[in-house]
Formats: C-alpha cells, sequence, structure tokens
C-alpha cells in the first residue's frame, strides 16, 4: 500500500452563527400599513439618518427593501430642497499648530541678512528728521495763510 506524505488536516468545527436565534428587526412602515414614505414628514426621515448625516443602512434601520429605497429617495429629495442637511455639523477643537498671528504681538524690526542694525536704525533716524523738518515747515505755512 502506498503511503501518503501529506495526510488529510482534522476537520474543523463548524461555525456557529451567532444571528441564528435573534429576529429580524421588524419594517417600521409595513407594521403601521404605510404605503409611500413622504420627504416632507421631517422627524420621520430623520430617524434614518446617522448624526454625521448618513443615511442608515437596512440592516440598521430595519426597513424592508423597497421601503428603505423610498426613505433613501425621500432623503435625498428633502437633501436637495434644502429640508434636510447633507451634513452635520461637527466641533472639533484644534489644539497646537502655528496659532494666530495676533496672539503673538507686534513683530520688531527685521535684522539685515548681513547681520547689522545700524544701517538700518541710522536710515530711520534720518528720516525721522525729515519728517520734522517737513512738520515745522508745515506749520509756518499753515499759520501765515491763517493770519492772511
Amino acid at each position: 500500500m502506498p503511503r501518503i506524505n501529506n495526510p488529510k488536516p482534522p476537520k474543523r468545527a463548524p461555525k456557529i452563527d451567532t444571528r441564528r436565534g435573534a429576529k429580524k428587526k421588524p419594517c417600521s412602515f409595513c407594521q403601521h400599513g404605510v404605503g409611500t414614505v413622504d420627504y416632507k414628514d421631517l422627524a420621520q426621515l430623520r430617524k434614518y439618518i446617522s448624526d454625521r448625516g448618513k443615511i442608515r443602512g437596512r440592516k440598521v434601520s430595519g426597513n424592508c427593501q423597497q421601503h428603505q429605497r423610498d426613505v433613501t429617495d425621500a432623503i435625498k429629495t428633502a437633501r436637495e430642497l434644502a429640508l434636510l442637511p447633507y451634513t452635520q455639523r461637527t466641533v472639533t477643537e484644534r489644539r497646537g499648530g502655528r496659532g494666530n498671528r495676533d496672539d503673538r504681538g507686534p513683530r520688531g524690526p527685521r535684522p539685515d541678512r548681513d547681520g547689522s542694525s545700524a544701517s538700518a536704525e541710522s536710515a530711520v533716524v534720518e528720516v525721522l528728521e525729515d519728517a520734522s523738518v517737513a512738520v515745522d515747515t508745515f506749520e509756518t505755512e499753515f499759520a501765515e495763510e491763517a493770519s492772511e
């Protein structure tokens, strides 16, 4: 008798179906005898939308196939007519990052690329002196015009 090089692995135990004993959630529309789903009934439609604005699936909502299609069409129609939002607003806290420029206060003068700030200071002093001369001449001319 020939020898088998690869013996068969032992049989696995059958998988246990966890939903086997659980009952399927009944369709609320079929239970109440509703024929059509109205897109204007927002309270009813909000039950089938998640907190982020997604349409809930059949397994979650428990609707039958036909009523789930009707609910989806009604929600999409209500969204187009701006009765329902496409997404819900979510508030997120943002931490860290670069922050606002206003939080840091005013910026000081930038140093020159060569590292010497003396030339910049002398330029500022010259501009201020020119401005003070201009103010003095303006005041004297304005006083002469007012006296005439």
